[in-house]
């Protein structure tokens, strides 16, 4: 069981929860997030963590086979989580649907996968089984027919003596600074509330304990009052479904989804539309232990419901109406009242409710509401109507003023209007409201009231025809508007070069299992925080600055050392070694100290006492706009007068990303005692340049630092340069106190001190013919560093791939690196590419729009041909672009999807499609070409076994598995007798980091070269003996003939280098190629879209591993897609990071993959752009609608709230956005 976020968004921490429900008459089991069970809940409860249900050692659990087995685990530190999901649901459902699965699956993420494997692997557990509906020959990755079957007669049982009915006396926890009371009985509930008036009361823990852990709040009493009968009734009253007020979300949706069942439709809407709500509220876990009255949560208050108070003298029943949230996070209830239950009320047909998020699944709503409306009799004019908005202010606020034009009126076209213009001016934010997406969230508004226009306008003519009044329906077109999302179960087809016929003994080409998917399933994988505790270690935690930009004037420790378990305070002084910043902070977080305590727990709270006292210095940098105008620079675009073509000048910005790596960054510093010597324990890319810089800061010589790193919790660039500014720490401290020092990043910490992908600007200037040919092409580009240098030269990858896959007669591209106010950004996957062939792909959508011909000819027409040179100066040999181009197109069968897209758009006002055919061209090698190497280490011991030791690290990327291939083809013996314990530098010596899609090149090479000199030295042995095995050669003749049986190897590849002076040389030993068709749907009005259709086709040559490969391809893409889509990092005008976990983050999840999926081969991230540009193609569509043509801009990510802004149309004319400069936004785009 893993730690991902600790705010119960990531649901790596899941475990099984079971117990005697008293109320239910029976043992009930369900998913929760440990981070967020506190310890005194679970009394009398039964916990089940991946560890108890199988394992490696005995037995493994079906579950765990087959997440393993269907290649669903890569870093596997996500893998835990989503077993215990899925074990959950088996236990309360042996055979799902896949909708169940889909469900169950909604509070977890994962950031390697992509999704898919696991979804395929656990489609195994439903009813239909793995079906395989596509008609194109595919070679399986894994065989399902040796799956385990499923058998729940040999579950763990209940433990017997947890079946107590109720608990019999008053229970109390108490801890250093909190007093947990379960009370038995509501007499004794109440007793407690009038004696701790201002006690929480606490059922699932789901907002107090966020609280708490990153607000920062103490509540020193607690009361629990979930076992209390009272408060977990349920019954049918005259006017609705009364439900006691510690019900969770889960068993409050199964009442009501009995109820849509059982009662008549139009008794049932505003059931109908909590349970919409419920779908998309949180994830499972949350919604098994969140309880229903719970005020602060948007999505819920938007429904007038009736709720019971109770307090120790009296019961009062009130209208949950605009009063009740007086403020902020705050209800009418007095200090000693308590919730007793809720009313939800039977209602009349016409009733919608809506939420509209970032991201489907799992996330807090930009905006919800409520509405309600009743006609007169026989007719469509309105006799009462409400509607309620949440996220529009602090409290759930009431459209009265429009619900007051709108009485007797007839509900029609005239309504529509007056309704829109009247929410326009009622619906006002402030240009600065917290939140940001101001003109959005007024829009929302207005689009969300005409969808409940439309639903209600639909529901009404049919009515109103059946008691023989005719009045208009919806138009056919704008039906799609008032549909509910649905979420489809999504289909794949994986094709690779399968092994031919004859080499089935080649492991070389198999998709072997990655070699520790089984530990990662069964949680007996090791990472760094797993490593047992020494017996005298401590626990540090960051001091990070505040400001970002100012001079330390003092820091107090007074009240931090003051705190119990507390042992020192480490700062610069305490730095034996090279020291090379302050007394300047330069962002918010800028680590300025630690704390060293006896626990995780005492350390956090003592960092947090820590007084810094500031000077603040100007300027404060934040945004690559300011940097540029601070220090002048600019594009500055050649005259191309002489050139009879098209000019065009546009602008696009793209946005960072955050590595969110399951596991955060973690250090075991463990000093030896003697000649300064220090053993670090690593969740690293980049073990030798670890060791270098904790030398360097202990003011030692490498040799006596030693790094060890066993595997990752993926890492994905994130972990290449960055980790070290936590490594150095843990060793300064642990070299201070003369023990162990251990510190694991919490999330927030993680995303605050890290930086993450480089936020991009590019102006760009493009000449073009009326046919769309691009003649020429001038490109600058600006990456927002942040606060210093780290690797942000190398990012000029970029440069290299501004041209993307078009050859372009006459470009010029330059690029500026600013240095601003943020933490430094550093290395992800594709490490400046992505950014590069982005701005690429913008010029070409830009030309296609201008000459108003097909994308996919403008692009068609641009590529490059075999024996073309880059801008580079390189060569393009063994060019196989136009072959993935053809193969695409037809694997997706782009034309025939094309004119459906057209036809659907035609049919559809409010829905638009869109498709888009992209390609890709990424080099492969270090841009820094000394990195460009790597080392092996081969030992076979006398019994014929194998270790090997190479420069690379485990990230989940199966590097190690195809590195055993390797060995295991050149020696020609099974990969079971090959071992690879870590990565070390004691054993390969100045190893570059595991980066750049180059590590399976480098050491695959350098242990090829290894295991050939081992050969040869057991050739004569061989020659003599060559019926012989291996053991024999080994163990019989060489071991005993004094062979040595252990090799070094060493590769380097062969002609690289290029000179930015010359134009000349070589940055890139090799391309991959690829395309990618996709497809999507949008919602005009609200932004929202779906994944319909991607196609996937990269040559990557000879695939070591396309199980791991496969994955890699789909990993890759949908983290593309999350960075082009989804993923939006907020910072302040002062440069404070609002988005630091999940909660406010968001990465693709489960509901986000492509409904259909086809893969072929192993792509760079940048194929998501496909995606991106799908949606532009959607967005032209419904421009086209309001007459807009040509052009237009669309920054990076797409989001909903851009989508929606770039559909102009009636509704966003009434919410223009207020003019830059006069005032202080929320948020501002880095």
């Amino acid at each position: 069981t893993k730690l991902g976020c600790a705010e119960g968004g990531c649901g790596a921490c899941t475990v099984m929860v079971s117990k005697y429900h008293p109320h239910q008459n029976r043992i009930i089991h369900y998913a929760v997030n440990a981070c967020l069970a506190p310890l005194c809940s679970l009394h009398h409860c039964a916990v089940t963590t991946v560890e108890g249900i199988g394992s490696v050692a005995s037995k493994l659990h079906p579950v765990q086979e087959r997440i393993a087995k269907a290649h669903g685990s890569q870093c596997g530190f996500c893998t835990p989580g989503i077993v215990m999901s899925m074990y959950a649901l088996l236990r309360n459902s042996p055979q799902p649907s896949m909708h169940d699965i889909q469900e169950a699956f909604q509070g977890n993420l994962c950031r390697c996968t992509g999704y898919r494997p696991i979804l395929e692997g656990y489609r195994s557990f439903t009813k239909s089984g793995c079906q395989d509906s596509s008609t194109l020959p595919v070679q399986k990755l894994y065989d399902q027919s040796e799956f385990m079957p499923l058998d729940p007669t040999q579950e763990i049982i209940f433990p017997p003596e947890l079946m107590v009915k109720q608990p019999q006396r008053e229970l109390r926890f108490a801890g250093e600074r909190v007093l947990w009371i379960q009370p038995c009985s509501l007499e004794e509930l109440l007793e407690l509330k009038a004696t701790y008036p201002n006690a929480k009361l606490v059922v699932g823990n789901t907002e107090v304990g966020i609280e708490m852990k990153f607000k920062n709040l103490l509540y020193p009493v607690i009361l629990a009052p979930a076992y209390i009968p009272e408060l977990n009734i349920i019954q049918n009253t005259q006017d609705g479904i009364q439900v006691g007020a510690s019900v969770t979300l889960t068993v409050l949706g199964d009442v009501l989804r009995a109820a849509v069942k059982k009662l008549p439709a139009h008794q049932t809407e505003v059931f109908k539309a909590v349970l919409e709500q419920l779908r998309w509220f949180a994830g499972q876990q949350i919604r098994n232990v969140a309880v229903c009255h719970v005020p602060e949560d948007s999505e819920i208050k938007c429904f007038m419901y009736v709720s019971g108070l109770v307090n120790y003298w009296e019961k009062r029943v009130i209208e949950m109406d605009g009063k009740f949230f007086p403020g902020y996070r705050k209800t009418i209830l007095k200090p000693e009242e308590i919730l007793l239950s809720i009313e939800i009320p039977y209602t009349r047909k016409y009733f919608s409710a809506f939420k509209q998020s970032p991201r489907k699944e799992d996330d807090i709503a930009i905006v919800t509401c409520g509405m309600n409306v009743f006609f007169k009799e026989q007719s469509n004019i309105v006799q009462s109507i409400r509607i309620s908005y949440g996220g529009m202010a602090p409290v759930t606020v009431l459209a009265t003023a429009t619900c007051n034009r709108l009485l007797n009126r007839q509900w029609n076209e005239e309504l529509l209007e007056e309704a829109c213009t009247s929410l326009a001016e009622e619906m006002s934010l402030s240009p600065s409201a917290p939140g940001g997406m101001v003109t959005y969230r007024r829009t929302l508004t207005i689009s969300l009231f005409y969808k409940f226009f439309l639903n209600v306008q639909h529901k009404l003519s049919l009515d109103l025809l059946k008691e023989g009044v005719t009045v208009e329906d919806v138009r056919p077109e704008y039906a799609t508007a008032t549909e509910l999302f649905q979420l489809d179960s999504p289909s794949s087809v994986q094709l690779y070069q399968a092994v031919p016929p004859g080499y089935s003994d080649d492991v070389v080409g198999q998709p072997i299992m990655h070699l520790s998917a089984l530990k990662q399933a069964t949680g007996e994988a090791i990472y760094c925080d797993d490593i047992p505790c020494y017996e005298n270690e401590l626990h540090l935690a960051l001091v990070t600055s505040t400001k970002a930009h100012a001079l330390i004037k003092s820091i107090d420790t007074s009240d931090a050392m003051a705190v119990p378990g507390v042992v020192a305070f480490i700062s610069a002084k305490d730095i034996p070694g090279s020291n090379m910043t302050g007394p300047v902070v330069t962002c918010v977080g800028h680590i300025v100290g630690a704390i060293v305590a006896d626990t995780q727990a005492h350390a956090q709270r003592a960092a947090k006492a820590v007084k810094i006292s500031y000077e603040e210095l100007q300027p404060v940098i934040v945004t690559i706009q300011v940097c540029i105008y601070s220090t002048f620079i600019c594009a500055h675009h050649s005259k191309w007068n002489h050139l009879a073509m098209h000019q065009r000048f546009c602008e696009m910005h793209i946005g960072g990303q955050e590595q969110f790596y399951l596991e955060t960054n973690c250090t075991l510093a463990v000093p030896r005692g003697e000649d300064g010597e220090m053993e670090l324990f690593v969740s690293t890319q980049s073990a030798s340049k670890t060791q270098a810089l904790v030398a360097k800061a202990l003011g030692v010589s490498a040799n006596r630092v030693v790094c060890r790193v066993k595997r990752m919790g993926g890492g994905f660039g994130g972990k290449e340069s960055r980790s070290t500014i936590l490594s150095t720490v843990v060793a300064v401290a642990a070299h201070t106190v003369k023990r162990p020092v251990r510190c694991m990043l919490d999330r927030d910490e993680d995303m605050l001190v890290t930086g993450g992908r480089h936020p991009f600007f590019g102006h760009y200037k493009v000449g073009y013919m009326n046919n769309g040919r691009v003649m020429a092409l001038e490109v600058t580009l600006y990456s927002n560093a942040g606060n210093s240098l780290d690797l942000s030269l190398s990012v000029s990858r970029a440069l290299f791939h501004m041209d993307n896959s078009y050859n372009i007669p006459n470009i010029r591209g330059t690029g500026y690196v600013c240095k601003t106010n943020l933490p430094s950004n550093s290395a992800f996957r594709g490490f400046g590419g992505p950014q590069g062939m982005m701005i690429a792909e913008s010029w070409m959508s830009d030309v296609a729009l201008s000459c108003g011909l097909p994308a996919e000819e403008v692009r068609r027409m641009n590529m490059y041909k075999e024996g073309d040179f880059t801008p580079f100066s390189q060569r393009l040999d063994n060019f196989t672009i136009d072959r993935c181009w053809e193969e695409c197109m037809q694997l997706s069968d782009f034309n025939k999807r094309k004119d459906a897209v057209e036809q659907y758009n035609r049919q559809h006002r409010w829905t638009k499609r869109g498709l888009s055919i992209i390609p890709t061209k990424f080099g492969i090698s270090f841009t820094a070409v000394f990195l460009n190497q790597a080392g092996a280490l081969v030992l076979v011991y006398s019994d014929g076994s194998v270790l090997l030791t190479h420069g690379g690290t485990e990230m989940g990327q199966g590097l190690h598995t195809k590195m055993v291939q390797v060995a295991s083809k050149t020696l020609g013996i099974p990969c079971s007798k090959i071992h690879i314990t870590e990565t070390s530098t004691n054993t390969v010596p100045n190893t570059s980091p595991t980066a750049a899609s180059a590590s399976s090149d480098l050491n695959g090479m350098a242990i090829y070269n290894a295991c050939q000199t081992l050969l040869q030295r057991l050739q004569p042995y061989k020659d003599k003996n060559p019926k012989g095995c291996w053991e024999d050669w080994v163990s019989i003749t060489a071991y005993f003939d004094r062979v040595h049986l252990s090799a070094n190897g060493f590769y380097k590849t062969p002609d690289l280098g290029y000179d930015f002076e010359t134009n000349s040389g070589r940055p890139f030993n090799y391309f991959s190629y690829g395309v990618a068709v996709s497809e999507v749907e949008i919602d005009c009005l609200t932004g929202s879209h779906k994944n319909l259709h991607t196609s996937i086709v990269m040559d990557v040559g000879k695939s070591l591993n396309p199980a791991l490969d496969i994955g890699q391809v789909e990993g890759g893409f949908m983290q593309g897609l999350g960075l082009f889509t989804l993923e939006e990092l907020r910072y302040s005008p002062d440069g404070y990071l609002y988005t630091r976990g999940p909660g406010m983050y968001k990465i693709p999840a489960f509901g986000d993959i492509p409904i259909e999926l086809k893969a072929v081969g192993e792509p760079p991230l940048f194929l998501a752009a496909s995606v991106f540009y799908a949606i532009k193609d959607a967005i032209t569509a419904a421009r086209a609608e309001s007459n807009l043509t040509g052009p237009f801009r669309l920054d990076s990510p797409a989001t909903p709230e851009r989508i929606r802004n770039a559909c102009e149309d009636k509704f966003t004319k009434l919410c223009p956005p207020a003019d830059p400069g006069t005032f202080i936004p929320w948020a501002v785009q880095v």
